[in-house]
């Protein structure tokens, strides 16, 4: 059994470690972010992304899910480590939040991952497919002045982000600019069929072709175009230690005394809900972009996020969960099992130890440029089409996910948009759970499936359109549950339907409902 898992993974690791360098390249820089933004030490967003790929991938279900630490959270966590007054102490509630997350999974609360409506979850993407290619703009033109935001939507509006889009062009950096035109050229140009023939460049991602060209033009240009060059400040930035060993020195570790704190039990217990919501929607649309449509287990996921959290939280990481930009741009970058996300971690960990300072060569425009075609991909224009051809039972779902996403955030958008699926799948079941035919005199009411009070107000509309003199037969074959209230307004009409000189015939009814004591109906 080992063995035929060991040979599985093996046979992926062409593409896997390609897209595992991509997917680091890619969450180096959203680590640090991150962090800035959660008011955290920059190092606990780096040991969040380690824990991510090196412990998470391994222990989830998921073969393409990446985790690490998410912008969703960044407003709860500033606030929890203001609240506590200590950044230590808060890394007791990052611990307490994944053994909540641990007994989650035991108590297979995954499941409420299923009941997300498909155009809600499509709706999400796209969402995040549009604040993906807004927000990295500034940084594709060199105008950096907001880490986070890169996945989504917590302290800033569409408002703000159309001023900073506007200002972004009063201060465009040429270098910037020129890295990141280019490099989108690269990425088109490398999913062409042409470059697709070609075995020997068909092997390198196209992501990783755009990093190398923006390190190299700004070599170039800081020797020979100064002008044209890349500033510090656009370049990835990693703390840099001197020898590996002194890694270890910038871990920190929780304050167990904030156990005596009641504050650190809701903190931990908002991080652990919102920590494991934000999961269950990307572990579920990671699973609609699966080219191999591989569904991942959500009872083991939060197991496995919740092991994850409790880890980052004892080394002094910040709170982890399955983040859906990340996860896109593994399956962009063409990764095939979890082998890439642990790649990923891994990479994420030599880096630091080893080679700091080299990465701090590359340009952030390289990074932005590959999000947007990501971005892109996510929000694509014939996704539209889909849904308008679809109906509107998908299209308003869809369309109303996105502007609730992208007018609040991540979480307040999908719960609109759940909302208003709900009230589709509803619509959807009042009107397809009951018919009615008519031959002359002669009327024939199917429960086409399950029926419940929802359907009672339709069911009584059909009885009272049964004329005087009329035979009606009320088939129940469909139906393997029938409420109470249903069979209450049978039970009424066969009560009142002789007063009409009205026949009525019932089939399979009886035994259908929960409660026992209806009044036995006639039975063909």
């Amino acid at each position: 059994m080992i063995h035929k898992h060991l040979d599985y993974y093996v046979k992926h690791l062409n593409h896997d470690i390609p897209a595992g360098l991509v997917v680091f390249l890619v969450a180096l820089p959203l680590c640090l972010g991150v962090a800035l933004a959660s008011g955290a030490p920059l190092f606990a967003g780096l040991i969040a992304g380690m824990v991510g790929g090196i412990i998470i991938s391994w222990a989830s279900g998921s073969q393409l899910a990446v985790s690490g630490p998410a912008a969703g959270l960044t407003v709860i966590v500033f606030n929890a480590i203001e609240t506590l007054g200590s950044f230590t102490g808060f890394l007791v509630a990052v611990v307490l939040a994944g053994f909540i997350q641990l007994i989650l999974g035991y108590l297979r609360a995954g499941i409420i991952g299923a009941y997300f409506p498909s155009s809600v979850i499509k709706g999400m993407l796209a969402a995040i497919g549009l604040i993906l290619i807004m927000k990295q703009i500034p940084h594709a033109l060199g105008y950096d002045i907001s880490f986070e935001g890169d996945e989504s939507y917590m302290q800033e509006s569409v408002s703000t982000t159309l001023i900073e889009l506007a200002d972004t062009f009063n201060a465009i950096s040429p270098g910037a600019t020129v890295v990141s035109v280019i490099a989108l050229l690269i990425l088109i140009g490398w999913e062409s069929s042409f470059i697709k023939r070609i075995p020997l460049i068909r092997l390198l991602p196209g992501a990783l072709v755009v990093v190398m060209w923006g390190v190299v033009y700004n070599i170039l240009a800081l020797r020979f175009y100064p002008s044209l060059a890349i500033s510090d400040k656009h370049l990835v930035s990693l703390p840099v230690t001197e020898k590996a060993t002194d890694f270890f020195q910038l871990f920190t570790f929780p304050d167990i005394s904030f156990l005596s704190n009641p504050q650190v039990y809701s903190i931990a217990f908002t991080l652990a809900i919102i920590a494991s919501l934000e999961t269950l929607l990307s572990i579920e649309a990671t699973d609609k972009m699966d080219p191999m449509k591989r569904a991942a287990p959500t009872n083991r996921e939060l197991k496995a996020q919740g092991l994850g959290n409790m880890i980052s939280g004892l080394l002094g990481g910040l709170p982890i969960t399955a983040v859906i930009v990340r996860s896109a741009a593994n399956i962009n970058a063409g990764g095939q099992t979890k082998v890439s996300s642990f790649v990923h971690g891994l990479l994420i960990l030599i880096s630091v130890m080893f080679f700091a300072k080299y990465l701090n060569y590359i340009p952030l425009s390289c990074l932005a440029a590959i999000l947007l075609q990501t971005g892109y991909k996510l929000a694509k224009p014939k996704l539209f089409i889909e849904f308008f051809h679809k109906g509107m039972n998908q299209l308003i779902p869809f369309v109303l996910t996105i502007v609730a996403i992208l007018l609040t955030d991540l979480l307040k958008g999908i719960i609109v948009g759940i909302v208003i699926g709900l009230y589709y799948v509803i619509r959807a079941n009042y009107t397809a759970a009951i018919s009615m035919t008519q031959t002359d005199h002669h009327y024939v009411i199917s429960l086409n499936k399950d029926v419940t009070f929802l359907n009672r107000w339709l069911l009584r509309k059909l009885l009272n359109q049964v004329s005087e003199n009329s035979t009606v037969l009320i088939d129940g074959t469909k139906s393997q549950f029938i409420d109470y209230d249903i069979m209450e307004a049978i039970d009424d009409f066969l009560h009142s339907a002789p007063d009409n000189n009205i026949k009525v015939e019932t089939i399979d009814l009886a035994g259908k409902e929960k409660i026992q004591d209806t009044p036995v109906l006639l039975k063909k």
